[in-house]
């Protein structure tokens, strides 16, 4: 059986893992230029980088998503197919009977031509019922990673989980030019990127957790990286705890429909 996820940041890529590390064959979508932050534990890297590696499992980009060749041969190697494709067209030849959507964009999903036997979605606008059949809880609390089969999850606030402080959004207009890398040790005060001719810096001390792929054009007030005040240097290579809860969710969606549980493994 196989499971296509929309999106391969870092959340999407713990669900990911969790779900490869069951047994389950998984392929993810992405953008032509992903803005995932925390690239180090996210599959999108791929797509920059051709291929990566994340807690032992590989990744390889495909440029082209009706390459049904190189997709199979991917599969064939052990690796997940990270597949250029924003409009998710490759589930009309695919034919996943699980689709994940965690793109994280907050919004209702867009038709994409194609009905799996089970649509998951991750996170605010999503409405189980609705716009998808089961929403799983993301944000930290109580509820983060449970399973909704009506309704919908917490809405969004808006604001980031933790220290606000942590999170860098973009000063200006412009092409992100890193002046650091991810698992830098940085300074409070200490310049991590510059955009527009403006400064972005450490809010305090810690560790560079993420920062989006340098040379991208961004706008002002995306979020652009993230600082951890924890300053251990291992933490930036681990999918978080967050993100395997959340691929909990998912695994416990699937294995709640009877008809997907007999053909999961076949």
């Amino acid at each position: 059986m196989l499971i296509l996820i929309r999106g391969g940041g870092d959340l999407a890529t713990g669900v990911a893992i969790r779900l490869i590390h069951s047994g389950l064959r998984v392929a993810i979508t992405e953008l032509p230029q992903p803005l995932a932050v925390r690239r180090t534990v996210s599959f999108a890297e791929a797509v920059y980088a051709g291929e990566v590696t994340i807690e032992g499992i590989s990744a390889q980009c495909v440029t082209d998503p009706t390459d049904s060749l190189r997709i199979l041969t991917i599969f064939g190697r052990q690796k997940v197919p990270v597949l250029v494709d924003p409009d998710c067209t490759a589930a009309r030849t695919l034919h996943p009977m699980v689709i994940v959507d965690g793109r994280m964009t907050k919004s209702p999903p867009e038709p994409i031509g194609y009905i799996p036997r089970l649509y998951i979605g991750l996170g605010p606008g999503f409405v189980a019922g609705k716009n998808c059949q089961a929403v799983i809880e993301t944000r930290r609390g109580s509820t983060l990673g449970r399973v909704f089969w009506n309704g919908g999850p917490e809405p969004d606030t808006g604001q980031p989980e933790g220290d606000h402080a942590r999170v860098l959004r973009s000063p200006a207009d412009g092409e992100l030019i890193a002046r650091t890398k991810i698992g830098d040790h940085v300074e409070q005060g200490q310049v991590i990127a510059e955009i527009g001719g403006q400064s972005v810096t450490a809010p305090f001390t810690g560790i560079l957790r993420g920062l989006i792929h340098p040379g991208l054009v961004v706008n002002q007030g995306l979020k652009i990286g993230d600082i951890d005040s924890r300053d251990n240097p291992d933490l930036y290579q681990m999918v978080s705890d967050k993100a395997l809860s959340i691929g909990g969710g998912v695994l416990e969606a699937i294995l709640t429909k009877p008809e997907l549980r007999l053909q999961m493994w076949a």
